[in-house]
């Protein structure tokens, strides 16, 4: 890979480093383009929502199509009055699942930059993404308490694994975790902020979300493409079992079976039918593709590590 006359190589980046998707960009570059977009396109959520209009009557917190039930047999003989309260469960659900895995997120791109140069557009970056992602959490908390559903804090075991992670996890299996969290999120809530039938609020925050999170899911692939190529066997290997596991774990945390017995549902016949019902199957699996695409094109879907993402039903 060339670079500039002017310009410092980057260091960390051999000359020509290249993976199957081609040639990496210079890391330094590819954060002053992201920290480019960050000045064009942030938002203050406390500011940019109106947080004081009541909730619209008869409009959905969370796309019908997405709820966890739909299509079910259960789904078929509930009113729609409990489909959507369901709905406005589910999307609490995920809000508190966002507000769990960005402040892992944050605390990974903290170890991630301790050793870099501070005064790197990597770190700068890096910075302004932990910045975004204070407001993602707090818009989130603000959003559940809006809609006036409680908080659904993922399950001890699954708090306690995520402790381990933040703990042990490499740099490149960080990475690759932080991609699962994003994407797939990513894709449901790009279904949600176009869909006049959900609530105007939770519209506009996954707007916001769905804009800012664009820049932090570039920074992250091309963080991941270059450990990938860059990293001991051992790190690399570690990386595809970590990232299987956290899929495995991520396919189970996703809806907390809490929201069911909370409209009068039978939380086990729910759960039950969740995992048979070949439609939420197809929804994981779409919102996963785009990014179980990548993860195979990089080195990453091998050996244990793609047994336990088909395992999780994220990959077909």
């Amino acid at each position: 890979m060339t670079t500039a006359p002017d310009r410092q190589p980057d260091r960390h980046l051999p000359q020509r480093l290249q993976d199957a998707l081609g040639p990496l960009q210079d890391r330094e570059r590819v954060a002053e383009r992201l920290l480019q977009s960050s000045a064009r396109h942030s938002f203050d959520p406390d500011t940019e929502l109106d947080w004081d209009a009541p909730p619209e009557p008869g409009k959905w917190y969370w796309p019908p199509e997405l709820v966890s039930l739909y299509d079910t047999p259960l789904w078929r003989r509930m009113p729609e009055e409990q489909r959507r309260e369901l709905a406005r469960h589910e999307a609490a659900s995920l809000a508190s699942l966002g507000i769990w895995f960005e402040i892992i997120l944050m605390q990974l791109l903290v170890r991630h930059i301790y050793d870099k140069p501070v005064t790197s557009a990597h770190v700068r970056y890096a910075l302004t993404e932990i910045a975004d992602e204070c407001r993602h959490s707090t818009m989130f908390a603000r959003l559940i308490r809006h809609g006036g559903s409680p908080a659904y804090p993922v399950s001890r075991l699954h708090h306690n694994l995520a402790r381990v992670l933040k703990t042990v996890s490499t740099t490149p299996g960080s990475f690759a975790c932080t991609l699962l969290g994003e994407e797939i999120l990513d894709h449901m809530q790009r279904l949600t902020f176009p869909d006049e039938r959900v609530q105007p609020l939770v519209r506009g925050v996954t707007r916001i979300h769905v804009v800012e999170e664009a820049r932090h899911v570039r920074y992250a692939r091309e963080e991941l493409r270059r450990q990938m190529v860059t990293a001991p066997r051992w790190e690399r290997e570690l990386t595809r079992v970590s990232a299987g596991e956290a899929a495995r774990v991520f396919s189970i945390a996703f809806v907390n079976p809490a929201v069911y017995a909370a409209v009068g549902l039978d939380r086990r016949a729910a759960v039950a039918q969740v995992r048979a019902s070949a439609h939420r199957r197809a929804v994981m699996q779409a919102g996963a593709r785009r990014l179980t695409g990548f993860l195979d094109e990089i080195g990453v879907l091998r050996g244990v590590g793609r047994r336990l993402w088909r395992s999780s039903g994220l990959l077909a």
